[in-house]
């Protein structure tokens, strides 16, 4: 396969494989995911030895097929497409057009912190999920990867240059903001999970007590479901570790965290959709709340909460979140943001709540409130607006109410809940004049003809 570089000339761009040791590390992730998966009960019906021989034949198996897939797997940058050819059973060819990249994320679990390796993982526009996870590469390879296909993203395909042999010379960043990591600790404490969980541990002892009944498998059953209720503030404290912002000197956000798993993320400001920021009722003795990014085409994680799309600001306090939000979108002043409530009717549709919903414009976003227990707020700018819909349902006709949803490429962003219905149409027609305005003349809203009032 070949290429040109910006004289013309024909560069060879050989297939490329992943590192040595990918299918040890794949393998290693698999063994460790089956063994979890095994309870205790099976241990104590099988006993030690029956289950260390049905690990040892699974990892061989997991290793075995690894490299099976290491050997089928590579990949090539042509032009403006990185294209990935992956499979066992079945083959796989893709080709992914670079001017649909969203971001490039370096991470590094633990087991490839120890071996020196790491994995790219791309997000595209439209995608449901990580569009190429490349693991694993070394730490140069991947960076000077990343560094490439981000240049790539941005050029026509006569700039398109062929792949170099490292990283380029690091430019300086200017740091925005790092994270204490006490702070982010305390945080977590300051859960409904921690906070229950003495509770929780003084009713199992006390049912131990009482019964009389100390088993292995009981014991262990128990520690297995109190680790449960802990595993989302202690997956957030490993993730969040040592949370790092900075902006890079081409603009844009360099985001570094993470303990046993580091993350290395760079994102252009224009990909971003939408900003939010909460203020949980247990942190607000503290004064603090965190900021999150919705990014086009960003997945999010398999399984986890889909409301921390990107972190902006796992936590601090206002004066920080204020200065954030006037770095990602400009003119933006957080401290001023004024909102209207809902008419007096809605109180039928929101007894408790209704205090806390309201919407806003400024001359740079549409702001959008709502959360009694936990406070939210989005920030949506008019340019990054897909669709504005009226959407009234049942009870809301009865009380002559409607909700106005602004959707963007990441889906529901901002809303105007139980406004007035001719405040409602008034508000969509507002969205849809600023969004056109704010935009090219090329992309009108995709869903103007439907939100028109018949």
């Amino acid at each position: 396969m070949t290429t040109t570089d910006p004289a013309g000339t024909t560069v060879d761009e050989p297939r490329r494989r992943l590192h040595p040791l990918s299918p040890v590390l794949h393998g290693a992730k698999s063994i460790a995911v089956i063994v979890a998966a095994l309870s205790w009960q099976t241990l104590s019906q099988v006993g030690v030895e029956r289950f260390a021989l049905v690990v040892l034949v699974v990892a061989v198996g997991v290793v075995v097929f690894s490299i099976v897939g290491w050997l089928t797997t590579g990949y090539q940058v042509v032009g403006r497409e990185l294209r990935i050819s992956d499979g066992v059973v079945w083959r796989r060819n893709r080709a992914i057009p670079l001017e649909r990249l969203q971001t490039v994320e370096l991470r590094r679990p633990l087991l490839a912190q120890l071996t020196g390796l790491a994995e790219l993982r791309l997000e595209v526009i439209g995608g449901g999920k990580t569009e190429a996870p490349l693991a694993y590469l070394t730490v140069r390879e991947a960076t000077a990867l990343r560094e490439r296909l981000l240049a790539l993203a941005g050029r026509t395909q006569s700039e398109a240059e062929p792949a170099t042999e490292g990283p380029a010379a690091p430019a300086l960043e200017r740091p925005l903001v790092r994270v204490s990591n006490r702070d982010l600790v305390v945080s977590q404490l300051l859960t409904p999970q921690a906070f229950f969980l003495p509770l929780g541990v003084a009713f199992v002892v006390l049912q131990f007590v009482l019964e009389g009944s100390w088993t292995f498998v009981g014991i262990a059953s128990t520690v297995t479901a109190m680790a449960g209720v802990l595993l989302q503030p202690v997956r957030r404290v490993l993730q969040d570790w040592d949370f790092r912002l900075a902006r890079d000197p081409e603009g844009r956000l360099a985001v570094r965290y993470g303990l046993l798993e580091t993350r290395n993320q760079v994102v252009p400001l224009n990909r971003v959709q939408a900003v939010g920021a909460t203020w949980p009722l247990l942190w607000r003795g503290q004064g603090w709340l965190h900021l999150r990014l919705d990014i086009a085409g960003n997945a999010g994680e398999p399984g986890g909460d889909s409301k921390r799309s990107d972190r902006l600001l796992p936590v601090g306090d206002f004066a920080t979140a204020r200065g954030l939000v006037w770095e990602v979108l400009p003119g933006v002043d957080l401290a001023a943001l004024a909102t209207s409530p809902p008419p007096r009717r809605a109180r039928w549709l929101n007894p408790i709540s209704l205090r806390s919903l309201g919407v806003g414009f400024t001359p740079e976003v549409f702001v959008s409130r709502w959360g009694l227990l936990t406070r939210e707020m989005h920030l949506v700018p008019y340019a990054r607006l897909q669709s504005v819909r009226v959407v009234q349902g049942p009870l809301q006709r009865r009380l002559g109410l409607a909700t106005v949803y602004a959707d963007t490429a990441r889906g529901r962003a901002g809303q105007a809940k139980d406004r007035d219905l001719a405040e409602a149409w008034a508000l969509a027609a507002e969205l849809a004049s600023r969004a056109r305005k704010a935009r090219k003349p090329e992309e009108p809203l995709k869903d103007e003809a439907y939100w028109q009032k018949p």
